[in-house]
């Protein structure tokens, strides 16, 4: 799963990196992004545009919020037959920003946190997907969700899953809106190469989502 990341970029850099136009949003670096907390993504609603999403997912039916707790992440291998994502899958992808990801590994009895980035330290999008779900009294919450899948080489010796990053060449047709064919779609959501990617131990500091310092991807 990928349940803690980062996005240490400022908003120019993020701008140039993913061509898109800067905007009135109010941005700050991140160190420890936890779930049900806003990140910053891209959607495209006939154009690209940057927004703050709650992380996790409230599918539109929802009759309440709290569902968006356990859907944090959807995994590609069902992300086309879930009624909480398949629909997404078609209408509302998004790419979801950071430049590293935190996972724990197991040793004994213990859970070591590790942080992985790419080796060269760019920043990356994660394939995501949003939903706008209605309350009653007509409160509005957009939210998304993190796809993952299958480990590559490096990520499988620290845990069973990884968070699909997508390869830049993928980006423009993830956001697509003319591509609905989940067997189009389906074959992007594949593991990250291994060798372009690094991991290190860290602090337990990130182990609490209050703790949201760069301390928290200091090498340990």
């Amino acid at each position: 799963m990928c349940g803690r990341f980062t996005l240490t970029a400022d908003l120019d850099r993020l701008a140039q990196h993913f061509a898109f136009r800067t905007t009135n949003l109010v941005y700050t670096p991140r160190y420890n992004i936890a779930p049900s907390q806003p990140v910053l993504t891209l959607i495209n609603e006939g154009e690209p545009r940057v927004e703050l999403l709650r992380w996790g997912l409230i599918p539109s039916w929802a009759k309440d919020p709290a569902i968006g707790d356990r859907m944090i992440n959807a995994r590609a291998e069902t992300v086309a037959e879930k009624p909480s994502f398949r629909r997404a899958l078609q209408k509302r992808r998004c790419l979801v920003f950071a430049d590293g990801f935190y996972e724990w590994r197991k040793e004994g009895k213990k859970k070591v946190p590790l942080f992985i980035t790419l080796k060269s330290r760019a920043p990356f999008a994660f394939a995501g997907l949003w939903e706008t779900w209605r309350s009653p009294d007509d409160k509005t919450i957009r939210s998304c969700t993190i796809i993952t899948t299958t480990p590559n080489t490096l990520m499988e010796s620290i845990h069973n899953r990884m968070p699909v990053i997508l390869p830049r060449e993928a980006e423009q047709r993830w956001l697509d809106r003319t591509i609905e064919d989940p067997q189009t779609l389906l074959p992007l959501l594949t593991s990250y190469p291994d060798q372009a990617m690094q991991a290190y131990v860290v602090s337990s500091l990130v182990n609490s989502p209050r703790n949201d310092t760069p301390a928290c991807v200091k090498p340990v």
